[in-house]
């Protein structure tokens, strides 16, 4: 069984994730950091000294490379992975179930503004301009997100609470 996680930055992937593969007992892995293993450096790094294009190339073979040499697992994917290239075309076809983890931007703000510094992408914003930024990126990338066969809005829900209502769905 594969479930694969796509939705926004701190929208909750990596810890529902966890979460999920530990209910269904399967391995979970997490896409950023399988990345930054792989690299032997952290993803703001990756971007400042290797730039995004060879991010996404590298994301883009890697994320391959995971679904297809797992049988079963929970995978988290960065907030941009499904939107470039065929990764969202890869996803659908490769895993059982693809889940869009959704947030509202006053729910997305109020995560970010705790992690900007560990987030490439609006390190550089101030608090009073995430809202407009969020807005644009989620507006460029629903489309994407949209695509799973599984949306959970999970705004004012507790990780269990989101567990329950994926597995709910998985087994229907």
């Amino acid at each position: 069984m594969k479930v694969v996680l796509v939705g926004y930055m701190a929208s909750g992937k990596s810890s529902v994730g966890k979460l999920l593969a530990n209910e269904l007992k399967v391995p979970f892995l997490d896409l950023d950091t399988f990345i930054e293993e792989e690299v032997g450096m952290p993803i703001p790094r990756i971007f400042e000294e290797k730039g995004e294009i060879f991010f996404r190339k590298l994301e883009y073979k890697l994320l391959n490379q995971v679904l297809m040499e797992n049988d079963s697992l929970v995978l988290s994917t960065g907030g941009g992975t499904p939107c470039y290239g065929t990764n969202m075309d890869s996803i659908l076809q490769n895993s059982d179930l693809a889940v869009y983890l959704q947030l509202s931007i006053p729910a997305l703000v109020k995560r970010l503004v705790v992690e900007k510094e560990d987030r490439p992408l609006v390190r550089h914003l101030n608090e009073e301009d995430l809202p407009e930024f969020i807005g644009k990126h989620l507006f460029e990338r629903r489309p994407f997100y949209s695509q799973a066969q599984l949306t959970v809005n999970s705004d004012e829900k507790s990780l269990e609470q989101i567990v329950a209502e994926i597995k709910a769905n998985y087994s229907k």
